[in-house]
């Protein structure tokens, strides 16, 4: 299926987790859109409906080992994956359960990686492929009252990180996509919040870098999606790829301030 071109890689073949909505589902129609074949997935596949022109439309919990198998084996040949599947949550350190910390551990690095794992092997063999692995600015910069998910990115951005090195070799691409604040799917909105009554920590996390204000900082989720879809086709991808002026200013700011530190040794 895979055709390569002046501008990279055309007509491909690609699997994508976590399609039944938000990023998922808004890159499975911009690829769709751009020739490519989609097989698209999600815990419930009845989610998909009203994609229109998914090359197939299979279940897949990135917890569950099974049905990873079973997508895989009937999504037939595949050039690229585009591992989106993931959840978030919001509260202080000191009080949110461990259980919630190995939740997101569970899907947002874990699952990345029970799916990609046979991938590798496939892509491997075949000469080629890509992994494109939905972070964060957050897999970069933790901010406060984001641990679990900040530190599920981080796993997810070492992973990325070593699977790129390992494998560049055996011709395959490795990206790891890094919007900042995605408009509608914002963590206060979508993911548990563990805050109690009279938190003395509420009107921080309302003022902080987690709070309302970065609304106004926002990408959409359409421009995530082509930055997505984008780095599939290029010819060489990057391995960081910041989406939005907020991403790129923090990871400036945070290699700056690392450049000022060692600078002073």
């Amino acid at each position: 299926m895979v055709a390569i071109m002046e501008k990279g890689l055309r007509m491909a073949r690609v699997l994508i987790t976590g399609t039944s909505q938000g990023i998922g589902r808004v890159s499975a129609l911009e690829a769709i859109r751009r020739g490519h074949q989609v097989v698209g997935t999600a815990r419930n596949v009845g989610d998909l409906d009203g994609i229109e022109g998914l090359a197939a439309a299979l279940r897949l919990d990135v917890t569950d080992p099974h049905s990873i198998e079973a997508a895989i084996r009937d999504a037939g040949e595949l050039d690229a994956l585009i591992s989106n599947a993931g959840v978030t949550t919001n509260g202080p350190v000191e009080t949110v359960p461990l259980s919630e910390f190995s939740r997101l551990f569970e899907i947002n690095a874990l699952g990345a990686l029970r799916v990609a794992q046979p991938l590798i092997a496939r892509f491997r063999r075949q000469g080629h492929g890509r992994l494109i692995f939905l972070s964060s600015i957050l897999g970069q910069i933790a901010l406060p009252f984001k641990a679990p998910y900040a530190a599920s990115k981080f796993a997810l951005e070492a992973i990325g990180e070593s699977l790129a090195a390992e494998t560049r070799e055996f011709g395959l691409h490795v990206s790891l996509i890094e919007p900042g604040p995605v408009s509608g799917t914002a963590g206060r909105a979508n993911g548990t919040n563990f805050f109690s009554d009279n938190d003395p920590y509420q009107k921080l996390f309302d003022a902080g870098p987690s709070g309302a204000h970065l609304d106004t900082a926002t990408v959409t989720v359409e421009e995530v999606a082509r930055k997505v879809v984008d780095t599939l086709e290029e010819e060489s991808p990057a391995l960081h790829v910041p989406v939005g002026t907020l991403a790129v200013d923090l990871i400036r700011t945070k290699y700056s301030s690392l450049n000022a530190a060692l600078s002073g040794r």
